[in-house]
């Protein structure tokens, strides 16, 4: 079983970071390419998205926090295409950039599944194995056990 009370202030700590590298490439100069800074930042906010699941349900499997992430990306994405003057206004806002975006683009959703895939990766592989029931092996004693 996965403790959330240890999980908890780890993925806050990584939510943290992966937001301040987000806005880093989006808005210091680094000297990177146009390319490189808007599919990274998508690439980020969709680990993002995967973290901030991650902390509110620690303890869930890492394929339905992915399943989940994945599909509030899109649907976020998808909401872009839906435009009203309070929403337009927002979108203009440094928040409206960082929460919904401006422009729907399929490439986004590419980016974005690659962010979550990379957080989910990453999330695997900081949970503890999972143990397996031991199941005896025919014809031995007790005390020989086969994991499968």
């Amino acid at each position: 079983m996965v403790d959330a009370g240890t999980r908890r202030p780890v993925l806050i700590l990584s939510v943290a970071a992966v937001i301040a590298s987000g806005i880093a490439v989006r808005y210091l100069p680094l000297g990177l390419p146009t390319g490189v800074v808007k599919y990274a930042g998508s690439t980020l906010w969709g680990a993002m998205v995967y973290g901030l699941l991650a902390c509110l349900r620690p303890a869930m499997a890492v394929h339905r926090l992915a399943l989940i992430a994945a599909g509030l990306a899109v649907a976020v994405e998808f909401f872009r295409l839906v435009h009203t003057p309070q929403l337009d206004a927002f979108r203009l806002t440094l928040a409206g950039q960082l929460l919904l975006g401006r422009v729907f683009s399929l490439w986004n959703l590419l980016a974005y599944a690659v962010g979550i895939a990379a957080a989910a990766g990453l999330d695997a592989m900081s949970r503890p194995p999972r143990r397996s029931l031991a199941v005896p092996q025919h014809g031995s004693n007790i005390t020989t056990f086969r994991s499968d």
